[in-house]
C-alpha cells in the first residue's frame, strides 16, 4: 500500500523527497461522493516549482542523466509491478479523489496506467536509430532528452494520464516537474512514493500541488523547463500556449471539448445506442475519446 491514506497532509515530492510548501500554506481536498475530507494538500506557489525545477536539473546532470536506455526501461517496468501488486489500495485512492465507482477505478483506471508504463517500457527496449543514405553523406536520426519537462493533468482520469504523460517523459531520459489537479492529487502522490521505492534518482520526478496561476503559470514560464505537455481546458490552453510560444518549448496541447458520435442510418441502431450511451455516462461522459 502506498504510505498514503485518506486524511492525510500532503506535501510536494521534490528531490526524492516530502517538501512542505513555501506558503506554509495548505488547500482541502473533499472527497465528491461523501463531501469529507480527503486530505490536505500542499498549496504551492513559484517558489516551490523553482526548488523542483532546481531538483530536476541536478538529476538530469547527474545520476538520472547517466541511466542507459535499459535501465529506464527496466525502472519503467518495475513501477507497472509495483502499482499492479496494490492495484486495489491505487483504485480506493482514485475512487475516493474522483468518485467514481472503485469498479471503474480498479477496471480501467489502474490497469491501464500499468499498461501504458509497460508499453513504454517496450517501446524504447526497441526503439532504434534511423539512418538515410545520400549522395556522399549519411544522415543519422540522434534521440536525446529534451530537458526538464512540465506536465500537467487534469481530473476526470487523473493516475491514467498522469502514467501516459510521465512514462514516455522518463523513458526517454527527460526528467519531471509535474502538476497535478487540485482536486484530485491522491494517486499523483502515491505514484512519486513508487517512483521512489523502485530506485528512480531523487529529483528525475518532482510532484509539486497547487491552483493553476500559482503552480501552473510558473511552471509553464520558467525558462528551464523545456517541454510542457497540458491536458485540460481549452481557455486554459490558450494561455499555456500563449506563454509557451515565446520561449520556443516543445508543446503538447490536448484540450476540452465533446466527442460526439454520428450514427449512419446503414448502423445496427442497437449496437450503436448502447455504445453511444456508454460513451455519455461511463466515467459521466468525462473522457477525451468517449465516443
Amino acid at each position: 500500500m502506498p504510505n498514503l491514506t485518506l486524511g492525510q497532509t500532503l506535501d510536494h515530492h521534490i528531490g526524492g523527497r516530502p517538501h512542505p510548501p513555501a506558503s506554509g500554506e495548505y488547500l482541502q481536498d473533499l472527497a465528491p461522493a461523501t463531501g469529507q475530507l480527503a486530505g490536505r494538500i500542499a498549496r504551492g506557489n513559484a517558489a516551490d516549482v523553482e526548488a523542483a525545477v532546481s531538483a530536476a536539473k541536478e538529476a538530469l546532470a547527474g545520476e538520472w542523466g547517466r541511466t542507459s536506455v535499459n535501465e529506464r526501461a527496466d525502472l519503467l517496468d518495475a513501477v507497472a509491478a509495483k502499482i499492479e501488486s496494490r492495484l486495489d489500495d491505487f483504485a480506493a485512492l482514485e475512487s475516493a479523489d474522483t468518485g467514481k465507482p472503485v469498479s471503474l477505478a480498479r477496471e480501467i483506471d489502474i490497469p491501464r496506467a500499468i499498461s501504458n508504463f509497460r508499453f513504454f517500457a517496450g517501446a524504447i527496449r526497441h526503439a532504434r536509430s534511423d539512418m538515410f543514405p545520400m549522395a556522399g553523406a549519411l544522415n543519422y536520426t540522434l534521440r536525446k532528452p529534451v530537458g526538464t519537462v512540465g506536465l500537467i493533468t487534469p481530473w476526470n482520469l487523473p493516475l491514467y494520464l498522469l502514467s501516459w504523460k510521465t512514462a514516455p517523459a522518463l523513458a526517454m531520459g527527460n526528467t519531471i516537474v509535474a502538476k497535478p489537479s487540485e482536486v484530485t492529487p491522491l494517486t499523483a502522490s502515491a505514484l512519486a512514493e513508487v517512483l521512489s521505492e523502485v530506485g528512480l534518482p531523487p529529483g528525475a520526478f518532482n510532484l509539486v500541488h497547487g491552483l493553476g496561476p500559482e503552480v501552473g503559470e510558473p511552471l509553464v514560464a520558467h525558462p528551464q523547463v523545456r517541454g510542457i505537455s497540458f491536458t485540460g481546458g481549452t481557455a486554459t490552453g490558450a494561455r499555456v500556449a500563449a506563454t509557451a510560444a515565446p520561449l520556443f518549448k516543445k508543446l503538447s496541447l490536448e484540450l476540452g471539448g465533446k466527442n460526439p458520435s454520428v450514427v449512419f442510418a446503414d448502423a445496427d441502431l442497437e449496437a450503436a445506442l448502447a455504445g453511444v450511451t456508454r460513451a455519455g455516462f461511463a466515467n459521466q461522459g468525462q473522457i477525451c475519446l468517449c465516443g
